[in-house]
């Protein structure tokens, strides 16, 4: 098998099964995309970009549809929030508080990355914080 964790992978899904969705990657190998993990629908037949997350010892594949490591995905999720600021007019009503329901229904992504990419984007001086929810900083 000449895939490793981490690597860009183009997949087919092949059936929804109780887990997730059995794929097809590089039109090679079987692989397992976790409904747990999914931040958009997906259906059969679709083709879809994703990365190897795992490789288990039964060579099985687990895959998913977020760059694995932690760096790609906040930097990817920061781009995200930043530009449904924009389209917002600066303002999204969502916070630490929020449910994870109304990140992933909102912005696609999972309550821990949605905080972790808010924290980068506050350490950066790019948003301020508040309980109605997240402002865009006007840069001048």
């Amino acid at each position: 098998m000449d895939l490793k964790v981490g690597d860009k992978v183009d997949l087919i899904v092949v059936r929804n099964t109780g887990m997730g969705f059995t794929v097809l990657i590089n039109e090679e190998f079987e692989g397992l995309l976790y409904k747990s993990e999914l931040y958009q629908k997906i259906e059969e037949g679709q083709k879809l970009v994703g990365y190897v997350k795992k490789i288990r010892e039964d060579e099985k594949i687990d895959v998913s549809l977020q760059a694995v490591g932690f760096k790609q995905t906040i930097v990817k999720n920061e781009i995200i929030i930043l530009n449904a600021l924009k389209q917002q007019n600066g303002f999204l009503g969502l916070h630490d508080k929020s449910s994870p329901d109304d990140i992933k229904y909102q912005l696609g992504m999972s309550k821990k990355g949605f905080k972790s990419a808010i924290g980068g984007l506050f350490r950066q001086k790019l948003i301020t914080i508040s309980e109605e929810g997240i402002n865009l900083v006007i840069l001048n």
